[in-house]
C-alpha cells in the first residue's frame, strides 16, 4: 500500500520520465533529419565549443560507454567532421578534433537545435525555468551523493 510520500514520488518519477522522453525524441528527430544520431551530435558539440579533447575522456563528459565513442569518432571521422590528432606530449593519448568542415556544419545546425529548445521550454515562464533547473539539480546532487 502506497503512501503519500511514496505516491508523491512516483508520480514524479512518472512526470519526469515522461518529459524527459517527450523532449527526447523531439531533439533524436532534429537530429535524425540532419544526419546525425544523438551521440553523435554530442560529440560534435562538445568539440565544437570545448575544443579537442582526448578520445579517453570523452565518454565521461557525453555520458557514453567509452567503447561506443571510437565507433562514433569513426563516423564522424569518416564524413570529415573530426579528426584525430596525436598528442606532442604522450604517444599514449591521441585526441580528437573537429574540422573546419565539422565546425562550419555545427554553426549553422547549433543555432537551428538551440532554438527548438527554446521552444520546447516555452511553456514555462523564466521563473518556472529556474526554479526546475534548481530543483531538477537538487534531486540529481542528492541522489549522486547517495551512490
Amino acid at each position: 500500500m502506497t503512501n503519500d510520500l511514496s505516491s508523491s514520488a512516483l508520480k514524479l518519477f512518472i512526470v519526469l520520465s515522461r518529459a524527459h522522453k517527450v523532449i527526447h525524441e523531439c531533439t533524436n528527430h532534429f537530429f535524425q533529419e540532419n544526419g546525425l544520431n544523438p551521440t553523435e551530435f554530442a560529440v560534435l558539440e562538445l568539440l565544437f565549443h570545448k575544443g579537442k579533447q582526448p578520445l579517453q575522456q570523452i565518454g565521461n563528459k557525453i555520458l557514453l560507454a567509452s567503447g561506443s565513442i571510437t565507433y562514433v569518432v569513426d563516423k564522424l571521422e569518416g564524413r570529415g567532421f573530426i579528426k584525430r590528432v596525436s598528442s606532442d606530449t604522450d604517444r599514449r593519448v591521441t585526441y580528437a578534433e573537429i574540422t573546419e568542415e565539422g565546425s562550419e556544419f555545427m554553426k549553422e545546425l547549433f543555432p537551428r537545435h538551440e532554438q527548438q529548445l527554446v521552444e520546447l521550454m516555452s511553456i514555462l515562464t523564466e521563473d518556472e525555468k529556474k526554479d526546475a533547473i534548481e530543483l531538477i539539480k537538487k534531486l540529481g546532487l542528492s541522489i549522486k551523493k547517495l551512490s
